[in-house]
């Protein structure tokens, strides 16, 4: 009788063990729309509830993880002290939980400073993930904080921290790191394209638009090649850019995708170089049409959109 009870003992905590390993595997990172954090946030809320629910009492490592990301997503759409209320809670668990968990927090921490404009307590987070990650072979979430130094530090420590992180993406045998790449090609090519350095801006936008061409991101791929027409314009090849932009617009037209105010506007810009005033007017309207509704740009940038509008009438 008792060996049959242990046996059944050991049977339910094997079971809840498994079940506990399936529901700490979830991969809520797909759930990600950066495009929309605060619809994001609801997912991660909901997925949390429901895990711990169905789990009785969720990994405490899995559970920090989860709560980072509601933080970060929390602090994208600008409620900094909610979210560094979040990462609190978190705060008060790093002793208990894996690297991963405890690298995450440095990361959203950091991220939640950035956003708020206190670059220099993002910094100290950022140096702090970079380190533990090399340390701790995280490669990934390092090549995440070098990645955020680029953007956060001063302008002449911005390509240093890029590149680092370039060369850690490259030479990492984690798979996973290699999806850092893109992006990295974009921003080391807008840090040189703003210090002015067009022929190495192009550089890196052309790496960028092969890889994600090799990958099959289209959507990447597009962006990538207008920014490549940016530079061609900064540079004054003007039928160059002009080729690349009006390729753009054929593929999306043909394609049924929706319409680029961004891609208007790099027209508009290229006609109005080219003394073409009928089609620039014609596509600063487009652009303005669009990109008025734009609420980032209309609170970032109104002047350009005002010049938009003047030019487009």
């Amino acid at each position: 009788m008792r060996t049959s009870f242990f046996f059944l003992v050991i049977g339910v905590i094997c079971c809840c063990q498994m079940k506990q390993d399936k529901l700490s595997t979830i991969d809520f990172d797909r759930l990600w729309d950066y495009s929309n954090p605060a619809a994001t946030e609801l997912k991660f809320r909901s997925l949390l509830d429901s895990l711990v629910t169905q789990s009785g009492v969720l990994d405490p490592s899995y559970r920090a993880e989860l709560m980072t990301q509601i933080a970060r997503a929390t602090g994208l759409q600008g409620k900094f002290p909610e979210a560094h209320s979040i990462l609190d809670s978190v705060e008060q668990v790093l002793p208990t939980v894996l690297p991963g968990a405890r690298i995450r927090y440095l990361l959203e921490r950091g991220r939640v400073y950035n956003s708020s404009g206190e670059r220099d307590k993002a910094r100290q987070f950022f140096l702090e993930a970079w380190d533990f990650g090399k340390v701790n072979h995280l490669d990934f979430y390092a090549v995440d904080a070098a990645h955020m130094l680029g953007i956060s530090e001063p302008p002449e420590d911005q390509i240093i921290w890029n590149q680092r992180a370039l060369d850690l993406a490259e030479k990492s045998k984690d798979k996973r790191s290699k999806s850092w790449l893109g992006p990295l090609y974009n921003n080391l090519a807008w840090t040189y394209f703003d210090s002015d350095n067009y022929d190495q801006a192009l550089f890196f936008f052309q790496k960028d638009l092969n890889w994600r061409t090799e990958i099959g991101d289209e959507s990447g791929a597009r962006i990538a090649k207008w920014s490549t027409g940016r530079v061609l314009r900064a540079q004054n090849n003007l039928e160059e850019a002009l080729v690349i932009q009006k390729e753009l617009e054929l593929e999306i037209d043909s394609s049924f995708l929706e319409k680029d105010g961004y891609l208007y506007e790099e027209l508009a810009e290229l006609y109005l170089l080219k003394n073409d005033t009928t089609r620039a007017r014609h596509y600063f309207s487009l652009a303005y049409e669009i990109l008025s509704q734009d609420n980032w740009l209309s609170e970032q940038d109104p002047e350009r959109l005002a010049r938009m509008k003047n030019l487009g009438e």
